[in-house]
């Protein structure tokens, strides 16, 4: 009789559910199809899961020397990006954003596979971090994921895992503050190194106006700067732009959207613990964003790396960082208890309205980035006619010369496709657009749907976002139209 499968077994194979899950994700951001998407994560998949064999496992905390390494999600989404380069080297660049080709062969690039001294302080100063505490840190900023959800993935204790956390933002302040110094600066830069230490502790300081100067012109001392500053909320952007590089603010809109649908929807595929069948009310469609070889895919590449990846393996023997014997914050010496073993899949309450989910309750796991819910719909009604929409325009983030932003139209009428217009005032122009595709005349743009999400309920969401460049002003763009009708603005 084969033996049953352990809830560690279940624990694992959630966990590489969720490592492909961010893979594919960053690797459809990073394709120019959905075919060349599910290549690329599938390739670097199995690299990274190699590495991650390498290095030996994240879940020996506190024992001896470790290896230096990236925590498990963006090692593989590092994996993507040089799998990309190889491509790009190896002449499949066609199958590649035009944006990353042209990424791929810059300086910033260049920055992240360059001398140790030279690349971003948030990639280093994550590397230094014990591996309980860089897992902490990346889940809970980077991911989007609900505190309590992170703690019960970790094994900490809930009650204290927001007072943990805070403890690992300031060791990872304190690492990025090092690097900083440790990097070849220039004399001016080296002149305002103290200043900006001394300016990005205090929410209340103001920063003097020749240091803002120097950060407008200085890009090192700009991205030094968002990892000191850990108050304002720019914490996950400095991870993502620092570790991942290319995209990483699209990456992180995907998974706060990813985490916030799932939060807010519940999950959609739970069963009755009697008799495996869905619940009532729970059978809606599950749509996959590379339909059904992605699907399969996933289940190989689980059962790949659980065959690489012993948890529990043997280290390397690099050079640990200062720190090496230093317990984790978030290891066995603090906080740590046995898993709870209370189902995940357990009803959620709905999530606030805030960038993020709300960290009092995990709810269950987030909808895994690919994934959407629909049901039948009808064909789009005629243009013209009264408002049958409304819209919501979010300003995520902003700096000198550009901004991100997202769009969400809730519809009156089902659609089969739909096409979602507006106008900038001030110049503004898209650069990078998710989740539709973008033209742009003039002032006008007009969002389409993708293959995977055109069809929408009566009553239901579209969602998409971008980054724009702009010069100066940036007001928030008006004359919203979904195929042809206006849409009111929320």
């Amino acid at each position: 009789m084969p033996d049953l499968p352990t809830p560690q077994d279940a624990a694992e194979t959630a966990l590489f559910s969720e490592c492909w899950d961010a893979a594919l994700s960053y690797a459809d951001l990073c394709t120019a199809g959905s075919a060349a998407a599910a290549d690329l994560a599938r390739e670097a998949f199995a690299q990274g899961i190699r590495e991650l064999r390498e290095a030996g496992s994240g879940t020996v905390r506190g024992h001896g020397r470790r290896p230096s390494r990236l925590p498990r999600i963006p090692l593989l989404l590092t994996a993507v990006r040089t799998t990309a380069a190889a491509w790009e080297a190896a002449g499949r660049g066609h199958k590649l954003d035009p944006d990353l080709r042209l990424w791929l062969h810059s300086e910033q690039a260049a920055r992240h596979t360059g001398p140790p001294l030279d690349r971003p302080v948030a990639l280093r100063g994550l590397r230094d971090l014990q591996p309980a505490d860089a897992e902490l840190l990346w889940l809970a900023e980077a991911e989007a994921l609900p505190l309590p959800l992170v703690a019960r993935r970790l094994g900490l204790d809930p009650a204290t895992a927001a007072d943990e956390l805070a403890q690992v933002e300031r060791l990872f302040r304190d690492r990025c503050h090092r690097n900083h110094l440790d990097s070849p600066l220039d004399a001016e830069c080296r002149s305002y190194a103290r200043l900006l230490d001394a300016v990005s502790r205090s929410p209340a300081a103001d920063t003097p106006d020749d240091l803002s100067r120097h950060l407008a012109t200085c890009h090192r001392c700009a991205e030094a700067a968002a990892c000191l500053r850990l108050h304002g909320g720019g914490l996950p952007g400095a991870l993502a732009g620092g570790v991942i590089g290319w995209g990483g603010l699209a990456y992180l809109e995907r998974r706060r959207r990813a985490a916030e649908a799932r939060l807010g929807a519940g999950r959609p595929d739970r069963t009755d613990p009697d008799g495996g069948r869905p619940e009532p009310g729970t059978d809606r469609t599950r749509l996959a964003r590379h339909g059904p070889p992605a699907a399969a895919l996933l289940v190989s590449l689980i059962a790949l790396a659980v065959s690489l990846m012993p948890f529990g393996g043997t280290a390397d023997e690099g050079a640990a960082p200062p720190d090496a014997d230093r317990q984790p914050v978030a290891g066995p010496g603090s906080s740590r208890t046995p898993a709870p073993t209370a189902s995940p899949d357990a009803p959620s309450p709905e999530p606030s309205a805030g960038r993020t989910p709300d960290r009092g309750d995990p709810g269950p796991d987030p909808e895994p980035q690919g994934t959407t819910t629909t049901s039948t719909t009808a064909a789009a009604p005629a243009t013209g006619g009264p408002a049958a929409c409304r819209v919501g325009y979010d300003l995520v983030n902003e700096w000198p010369d550009g901004f991100q932003a997202t769009v969400t139209v809730t519809t009156r009428d089902p659609l089969d496709s739909w096409r979602v217009g507006f106008a900038f005032p001030d110049g503004q122009r898209i650069t990078r657009m998710w989740d539709a595709s973008s033209d742009q005349d003039g002032p006008r743009v007009t969002a389409t749907a993708a293959d995977y999400n055109r069809t929408v309920a009566a009553g239901g969401r579209i969602a998409f976002g971008f980054l724009a460049s702009r010069d100066g002003a940036n007001r928030p763009p008006s004359g919203f139209t979904l195929n042809g009708r206006t849409c009111t603005t929320a």
